[in-house]
Parts: C-alpha cells; sequence; structure tokens
C-alpha cells in the first residue's frame, strides 16, 4: 500500500501539508480552524469574560462535529478538578474518536493554560509571573518552562496558553500579577526564558496578549488602548519580538483589546504586516477566548457572523478559540455565497496544519499518550518552586535590623492572608482559578500558609494567631483580638495583601481591577491599629499587584513584598522572616507612596517626573528594581573611564566587581540603566538595559561586564523608524532604577543610523568569579 504523500516523514513540512490541504473538502479545512471547550460552564461562573453569553445559545454535538475533523480540543483539564491518570486516558480516548471519525484521521491539538504551572488538579502552582520578574533569574525561569512542559507532554498535551508578555502601564489593572513587570526589557528577557523552557519540552508556547492589553484605560479590563505610536512601538511590543526572536515561541493570541479603534482581532497591520511580514512569524496566531465573537457583540465593528469571520481571518487569526462560533458552518456558507474568499481559509488552515506537522500530529504512526501513573507535582517541581519563590521574596525595608526574628521570641501573627493557603496563589492557579466552584473537592497540591510554616520555621517561638479583619470585607469587630494580641508579644508579623479570583470574585486577578491603590477592605486600619500599640511591627505583603505604602513608611519595624509567590511560599517567606533564606528579590514594579496618582510607571520622560509645574508627587515610595538583603556588597574597579565615543553601530564594555563584605551568603543584582539627555523626541529619563544576578559567599567577589551596543539604544522616532542617533548617553549601575553606583558616559558618533530587524535586542553580560 502507497504511503499518501503527506503521511510521509521523509517529505518537507511545506510538500505534506500541500498534499494534504489539495485533499481536503472546504469543510475539512475550516474544521481545522476551532476547537472545542466540552463541559465548559455556562451558568455564570465561568473563567474566561462573558462565557455564560458566548456559550448558552452553542450546543457542540460533539460526534457528528469531529467527523469533519478538529483543529483544537480546549481545557480538558483546565475546566474541572479531574485525577491526571483518568484525565490524560480521557484526553487519549477523545483523540482516538477523532481520529477515528475523520477521513483523514488526524488529531486535534490539545491545549491548556500554565501561566503558573498547568492549570490542572494536582499540578504544581509555582509563583506567578510578577514573581519571576522580581527574582530577576531568567535561567531559573527557564528550568521552570522546561518543567511545566514536561508535565504538559505527558499528559498529551501540546500547547500551552504562556507567557503573558504585557507590561504593566497601570497597578490598578487586575492583571498585574500576571505580567512580569513594568519594563519591556525584564518582561522580554524573562519571557523569553520560559518560552525557551516550555518549547525545549515540545510544548507550543503561546504569547500573549497580543498586543497592548496592559494599556487599557482607566486600568479596566478590556477597556480601550490609547497608547501612542511610540509607547506602543518601544514599550508594548519588543517583549513579543523578543520571545519570537531569541525564544521560538510558535503561536501568538491575539489581544481583546482596541487601540485607536481598531481591534486586535481585526487588525491585519498588527496580526500580518508586522507580525509576520516584519518579524518573519510563521506559527499560528490563535483568538483570546470568544475574541472573535467579541468584534460583534462588544466592538460591534461587524453587523453578522460571516462578517466578523471575515474580519478575524483577513487580520490573521487562524484559530477560533474557545468553541466554534464563527468558524464553522458561518464561514462554510459566507465561502460558498462568495463572501469570503476562500484563499483566507486555506491560508489559516495551512499554518494549522504545518504546526501539527512540525508535532507529529500527521505521522502515520502517531498515537496518544496514556501515562500512569501520573505525578503532576513531584518533589522536584516542588523544589524548584521553592527556589523560585525564596529567590523571589523582596524585603523593601529593615531600617533598625528587626529582621531575622530572634528564634525564640513571642510572635502574634495577624492579619487575613497568614493562615489561607490561597493567599500564595494567582488567579491562574487552579485552586484560585477552578476549585472556588468545587469547594467539596480539597487543594490536591499541599500548600503550607505562612502560619504554618512560621510555626515550623521557629520551633521555639512562642506564636499566636488572630485574623484582625477579612480580606475585603469593611468589618473592623475583630480589631480588638488583634491589638490583644500584638500587645502581648514582642513582635507582630501582620500578613496583609489580595485574594486572587476572576471578574470581581477576587482582589487581584482577571477582571479585578480597583479604583486606588489602598489595601483592600480594612487592612490598612487594622495595621494602623497595631502600629499604634508600639510593638514592632512586620509588614509582610502577599499581593498580585504594589499599594501604596507611604502613610506607614518610618512606623514599620519591617517591610517584606511577596507577590503570590505558590505553593512553597509559605515556607519561603517564612524562610525570610527567620533569617534562613537571605532575601534576594528586586521590585519588577515600583511601589507607590500614595493610592492615588495612577496611572504612573518609572518610564517617565522628564515631565512625568516630580516638578514644580503640579502639586502631585509621583515618586515612589520604592523604586524600581528595589530590594534590600541581610548582607552587604561592595562595588569596585570600575571600568567605565573618561567620556567615550563610539560609532552609532559600537559597542562598549563597563565592567564592576561586586564583593559580599557580610557574614552571610546573598545575592546583589547589579542593573544597567540608560539615560539618554538628548533626543529627537522625549525618552525615559532611565530605562534598563541590562542586568545581573550575583549569588555570592561571604568575601567572596565576581566581576560583571555589560557589553552595550548603541543598539540598545534604539527608540521610535518622529517619522516611525526605529533609530539610532549621535550623541551622549549615560550608562548608570545601579542597584535600582533610583540608586545609581556608578556612571560611564559615552558619545555615539556618526549618522543616525536605522535599527533593522536584526538589531540586538539585549545586552551581553559576562561574569569572571575570583
Amino acid at each position: 500500500m502507497t504511503t499518501a504523500p503527506w503521511r510521509d516523514r521523509a517529505l518537507p513540512a511545506a510538500t505534506r501539508v500541500d498534499d494534504l490541504l489539495s485533499r481536503m473538502t472546504l469543510e475539512e479545512r475550516t474544521a481545522q480552524l476551532y476547537g472545542v471547550w466540552v463541559g465548559a460552564a455556562t451558568d455564570g461562573e465561568g473563567v474566561a469574560p462573558h462565557q455564560h453569553d458566548m456559550t448558552a445559545d452553542v450546543a457542540v454535538d460533539f460526534a457528528e462535529l469531529i467527523t469533519r475533523g478538529l483543529g483544537q480540543l480546549t481545557r480538558s483539564f483546565g475546566t474541572a478538578p479531574v485525577d491526571p491518570a483518568l484525565g490524560a486516558r480521557a484526553l487519549a480516548r477523545a483523540q482516538r474518536q477523532i481520529t477515528e471519525a475523520g477521513r483523514f484521521g488526524i488529531p486535534a491539538v490539545a491545549h491548556e493554560e500554565c501561566l503558573a504551572g498547568f492549570t490542572a488538579w494536582q499540578a504544581t502552582a509555582y509563583p506567578v509571573p510578577l514573581a519571576w520578574g522580581a527574582a530577576f533569574d531568567p535561567p531559573l525561569v527557564e528550568e521552570m518552562g522546561r518543567a511545566i512542559g514536561r508535565d504538559l507532554r505527558a499528559v498529551g498535551v501540546h500547547q500551552g496558553l504562556a507567557p503573558v508578555l504585557d507590561v504593566v502601564r497601570d497597578p490598578r489593572w487586575g492583571r498585574v500579577e500576571e505580567t512580569i513587570g513594568e519594563d519591556p526589557y525584564l518582561v522580554g528577557t524573562v519571557g523569553t526564558a520560559y518560552v525557551r523552557g516550555l518549547e525545549s519540552a515540545g510544548v507550543v508556547a503561546t504569547l500573549k496578549h497580543f498586543a497592548g492589553y496592559a494599556s487599557s484605560a482607566g486600568a479596566r479590563n478590556l477597556a480601550p488602548v490609547r497608547a501612542g505610536t511610540r509607547e506602543f512601538a518601544d514599550v508594548t511590543l519588543p517583549p513579543f519580538e523578543m520571545a519570537l526572536r531569541e525564544g521560538g515561541a510558535r503561536s501568538v493570541m491575539a489581544a481583546y483589546t482596541e487601540r485607536d479603534g481598531v481591534p486586535a482581532s481585526a487588525d491585519p497591520e498588527l496580526l500580518t504586516r508586522l507580525l509576520r511580514d516584519e518579524w518573519g512569524f510563521t506559527g499560528t496566531v490563535v483568538a483570546d477566548y470568544f475574541g472573535i465573537a467579541f468584534l460583534q457583540t462588544l466592538h460591534r465593528v461587524a453587523g453578522t457572523p460571516a462578517e466578523t469571520a471575515r474580519l478575524a481571518l483577513e487580520a490573521g487569526i487562524d484559530v477560533e478559540l474557545p468553541t466554534v462560533k464563527h468558524y464553522g458552518e458561518a464561514l462554510v456558507a459566507a465561502v460558498r455565497a462568495g463572501e469570503i474568499p476562500e484563499e483566507l481559509v486555506d491560508r489559516a488552515a495551512r499554518r494549522v496544519l504545518l504546526q501539527k506537522c512540525e508535532l507529529g500530529l500527521l505521522d502515520e504512526d502517531w498515537q496518544p499518550e496514556t501515562p500512569e501513573p501520573v505525578d503532576l507535582d513531584p518533589p522536584a517541581n516542588r523544589a524548584l518552586a521553592r527556589r523560585l519563590a525564596e529567590e523571589s521574596v523582596v524585603l523593601l525595608d529593615n531600617p533598625d535590623g528587626l529582621l531575622p526574628l530572634a528564634p525564640d521570641t513571642r510572635i502574634a501573627v495577624v492579619g487575613p492572608r497568614a493562615a489561607d493557603a490561597l493567599a500564595m496563589l494567582g488567579c491562574y492557579s487552579f485552586p484560585s482559578h477552578v476549585l472556588t466552584h468545587h469547594p467539596e473537592v480539597d487543594t490536591g497540591i499541599g500548600i503550607p500558609t505562612l502560619l504554618e510554616s512560621l510555626r515550623t520555621e521557629l520551633p521555639d517561638a512562642k506564636v499566636t494567631f488572630t485574623e484582625g479583619c477579612g480580606v475585603s470585607d469593611p468589618d473592623p469587630s475583630g480589631f480588638t483580638e488583634a491589638i490583644t494580641r500584638a500587645s502581648e508579644a514582642d513582635v507582630c508579623v501582620a500578613v496583609l495583601g489580595d485574594r486572587a479570583g476572576l471578574f470581581g470574585r477576587g482582589t487581584s486577578g482577571e477582571g479585578c481591577d480597583v479604583a486606588d491603590l489602598n489595601l483592600p477592605g480594612v487592612q490598612g486600619d487594622l495595621l494602623d491599629a497595631l502600629i499604634a500599640t508600639g510593638v514592632p511591627v512586620v509588614l509582610v505583603l502577599l499581593t498580585g499587584r504594589p499599594y501604596a505604602l507611604g502613610r506607614w513608611h518610618g512606623r514599620l519595624g519591617a517591610v517584606v513584598q511577596a507577590f503570590f509567590p505558590g505553593e512553597e511560599g509559605g515556607p519561603a517567606v517564612a524562610g525570610v522572616l527567620s533569617g534562613r533564606v537571605n532575601p534576594s528579590g528586586r521590585l519588577p514594579v515600583s511601589v507607590p507612596r500614595v493610592p492615588g496618582g495612577q496611572p504612573w510607571t518609572y518610564l517617565q520622560p522628564p515631565l512625568g517626573l516630580a516638578g514644580q509645574v503640579s502639586s502631585l508627587d509621583p515618586t515612589p515610595l520604592y523604586a524600581f528594581g528595589h530590594g534590600r538583603s541581610y548582607t552587604t556588597f561592595v562595588w569596585e574597579d570600575f571600568t567605565g573611564g573618561p567620556d567615550q565615543e563610539i560609532g552609532t553601530d559600537g559597542s562598549y564594555d563597563v565592567s564592576v566587581t561586586v564583593r559580599n563584605t557580610g557574614d552571610r551568603a546573598g545575592a546583589e543584582v547589579v542593573q544597567l540603566y540608560l539615560h539618554d539627555p538628548v533626543a529627537s523626541v522625549t525618552r525615559p529619563d532611565v530605562r534598563l538595559i541590562g542586568y545581573q544576578r550575583l549569588e555570592l559567599e561571604p568575601g567572596a567577589s565576581a566581576r560583571v561586564t555589560f557589553g552595550f551596543h548603541a543598539d540598545l539604544s534604539a527608540f521610535t522616532d518622529r517619522s516611525g523608524r526605529r533609530v539610532i542617533e549621535p550623541g551622549d548617553l549615560e550608562l548608570r549601575l545601579g542597584t535600582s532604577s533610583a540608586e545609581v553606583r556608578k556612571v560611564a558616559r559615552v558619545r555615539l558618533t556618526g549618522a543616525v543610523r536605522e535599527a533593522g530587524a536584526g538589531r540586538r535586542l539585549r545586552c551581553d553580560v559576562r561574569v569572571s568569579r575570583n
């Protein structure tokens, strides 16, 4: 029997796919362009915006539908709690059903969420992306991405809907916890590391949300984006370009939002000209859940399902997720009626099938994975989660050395986040994302609370506890007991923060936007009451965003910030409090002094900074990149020299030796910032262009060299070109964006040079240890 060319692995993928497409009917080609979400909730308590509205009138006859084939299977593990081994077998059965029903026997791509770990019952819940940013450790994030990818592949999943590469523009936005931070270089380098890890395990990484989603007006989820051309080009887009060029991501998810009146899901300039023609992307573009339907229902740029499908296909969206609505029968009918060119269907189907070919799904001997047993939270995963959590904890302040805590002290633990395991998890961790709808089901993984962990960490300490208040409740009736407990102790540990949730069911998370940056509920008043006792107070924040802390500045014994640090977050934070862990996290977002005056991030031109023209001072209390340690470091032997001249295509090395002068091991994060005094358009006063985390034993030193290239000074000029301009620059080495240790002055000479697609996106860093 002769093997059809599309089954022949010896042939190029393009040849195989062209042969297959020539054999498929229109219905079979369109079937590759949508997913099916079997078991999606329709009770209004969903995990996607407008899920109830979008699924109430969609009845899918799965057995009949798959006779034409199927593009994707949506969240077999992430919709309801299912034992991983049973889920893997069920997914394998579904794949066999799909391959047996269609003429060609092509399986579907199975996709899942994996933002902070595989969003499945009994799977490891890692720290959220904002904690990845705080760690300033891309190699560790890459290791985590690889572990997540292995777990996904072990149960038959092909595509992960992560990472989020949105750059924070307004910390009031609910999805700040899902981002890596407020700087595009940090987001790009850390996000690219995650992509490399996931893709190295054979899983398709999906960059989201392309593009501008975090710039929604007023910090409102899905609100219009009013970013200008240069902000969009120089802040929003660079992380995506880096993750595609250097990380090899094979899929991109279109954002829900619109910019200047054009929804991303209907924007060929964004999804085709920029993404494919300019950046050379060859993978698939998938819709965010119901994003295609929203063109008609929310954006109102289409009047019928056919018009909606045409706009999305013309823009460049290849796959409708999570389930078929506009790319099914409506699309087939519109093509047959001549309303939509059939070439658009073929273009999308070709991209989908090329990716399936890469995944081995067109091979004749393909079989679905049926592993047994399945352990999605093995000791190695937990150890990795612990390392990342420990590295991400930020010591904001410790003015009088109150931390570490004495091992035999009396500690009053107070606060609504101290004894709740969910205080450690973000909104896309399975217990917060799904299990809140299944209260009868346990979390499936061990999540030690901070209270439990502190008692384990300090067994000789006398630890008492009271909640004091709820996370967002206005009831202060618990204050009296909290004051009593604090008054009886040597030190009070106030554990405050967020409850992750979706669409208003939490204080942080998707659809949980806030009007200002006050602590939720009456937690701020509780903190005032605890400080008033005169007992030293250590504030521990377990949050998904930064909150304004100026109200308590100078009144606290210490301040510790952790951004939803995952299932091992309790031991990690307790380790910092006890001194077992030397804090080394750095802020990926600024911590404001006052709760209003937003939006603001550190990427400000001169008039965005404090000045005499406004009574409002936006200077943060703790700057981007800030973080303290229990040890001390000196920076010496700096080689930046006097003013140096290089061409607009030249490079220059800046070096410094960092020595640990304390009595314990610790990590310093050396940060390189660019200051451009004069440019043809206004520029941020400083912006991050390089960094290096250095872990040093007591007395040890390391020399770090940053290879600055002129490409790193590029920006978008008035004509819309990305250029490197001649002129003076300052390369500032610091411990944060506001704390500069060393400065090198460089003059770029020659003509203005346009930075093309091959420009350098990152700063080369070399480390030598003495």
